[in-house]
């Protein structure tokens, strides 16, 4: 039992470490969600123009 405070120093860093790569990786893909909206408005803008074609 002298080893028990190592071990869940271990893996309450672990654990700390999963949620801190979790939460990144929510916030990367709600950025990329806005991103993907923004172009997603910026094409039907380009395509209600009249021309029909999206041009870069």
């Amino acid at each position: 039992m002298k080893n028990f405070w190592y071990l869940f120093s271990a893996y309450t860093i672990i654990w700390a470490v999963l949620f801190g790569y979790l939460f990144s990786l929510i916030r990367a893909n709600r950025n990329l969600w806005k991103e993907l909206e923004g172009l997603k408005g910026r094409v039907s803008t380009r395509t209600s123009e009249g021309t029909g074609k999206v041009r870069g």
